[in-house]
């Protein structure tokens, strides 16, 4: 199974940018690949640029979104809301089926590490049940470092592997931080920054980052 967990830092941090990134790239050369949201809050556009990358416009949306949340909100509490049941375990096996229909999948988390996933459960429970690889999307601003080192921590404290690290540039200034982060980060983490986006790029070479 070649399935990776897509992980952010925060909320807003480009994952599903990068996500689509490499699907294009993945379907350039000739692989079957699929983006996957276990859950979605608020609309399902994620979705759809996700179908888009991949050429499958008619894929049921519900087929790579199990559980959408119309409420704006963390999904414990847009779950609540709606009285709808969230569950890591039958999300995880959702995930799991399909990622047998296609050679790769990659499968974006909600928020950052600890989002509130249910009642005593984070996205980070969703994570260890589907035990993928993880990659992990960092916006490259200051204060990355810090929100970067301990994610990382918190993902090894699970007993998964952070397979690389994506810093995303979301200005077009360049400021200390943004020249410097890549280099700190990889030296507190030990973990690769295997890509860096600029600002307004949206090409990934998927070879270099998930092999």
């Amino acid at each position: 199974m070649n399935a990776f967990f897509i992980a952010g830092t925060d909320v807003g941090v480009g994952k599903t940018h990068v996500v689509c990134a490499l699907l294009r790239d993945l379907t350039r050369r000739g692989v079957a690949a699929m983006g996957c949201k276990p859950v979605s809050c608020g609309d399902r556009k994620e979705l759809r640029a996700m179908r888009e990358a991949v050429g499958q416009a008619t894929t049921p949306l519900d087929s790579i979104n199990p559980l959408y949340l119309r409420t704006i909100a963390d999904p414990r509490v847009g779950a609540e809301f709606e009285h709808q049941t969230v569950s890591s375990k039958a999300l995880a096996e959702h995930c799991d089926s399909l990622a047998a229909a296609y050679s790769t999948l990659l499968v974006e988390g909600v928020g950052g590490w600890e989002t509130p996933l249910s009642p005593g459960e984070t996205m980070a429970d969703l994570a260890r049940a589907l035990n993928y690889p993880v990659l992990l999307v960092v916006s490259n601003r200051q204060g990355a470092v810090s929100q970067t080192i301990m994610s990382v921590r918190a993902i090894r404290a699970c007993g998964l592997e952070c397979r690389g690290i994506i810093l995303n540039q979301q200005s077009d200034e360049w400021d200390t931080a943004a020249v410097t982060n890549r280099a700190i980060i990889e030296e507190y983490t030990g973990v690769p920054v295997l890509a860096e986006l600029i600002y307004g790029e949206d090409e990934l070479d998927s070879a270099a980052i998930i092999g």
